[in-house]
């Protein structure tokens, strides 16, 4: 399992003993690798509750032209700074350009956390 917790190695490569176990609270979850293809999404509930929107893959962007937003059909990942890699396999991260039908835009959302993917224009 993924955890939160802080590393039992200190910097002078000394150990830290746990007092207690691992919690629920600590634990994380793998990252969310939106692709590029037919819509889906995943809902999860997450900590206090809340129903958390993950995009699993999308083929469409809300695109803000200036004044409104516009559908705009994705076609591929031009570039994207978090992982080279990711171009190659198309995944979609925040500050990713994507090629679409309106142009070259970037995505503004973060499609793991909040569901959606926003893009502007690159100029």
């Amino acid at each position: 399992m993924i955890t939160r917790k802080r590393s039992n190695r200190k910097a002078t490569t000394g150990r830290y003993h746990d007092g207690r176990k691992k919690r629920q609270s600590e634990l994380g979850r793998l990252p969310t690798l939106t692709k590029v293809g037919e819509s889906r999404v995943k809902q999860e509930r997450v900590r206090g509750g809340i129903i958390k929107r993950r995009v699993l893959q999308s083929n469409t962007v809300n695109l803000f032209d200036g004044k409104k937003f516009v559908k705009a059909t994705i076609k591929n990942v031009v570039e994207n700074l978090a992982n080279r890699n990711f171009i190659r396999r198309n995944i979609i991260t925040k500050g990713a350009v994507v090629e679409t039908d309106k142009g070259k835009v970037k995505i503004t959302s973060r499609p793991g956390q909040s569901g959606t993917l926003n893009a502007v224009l690159v100029k």
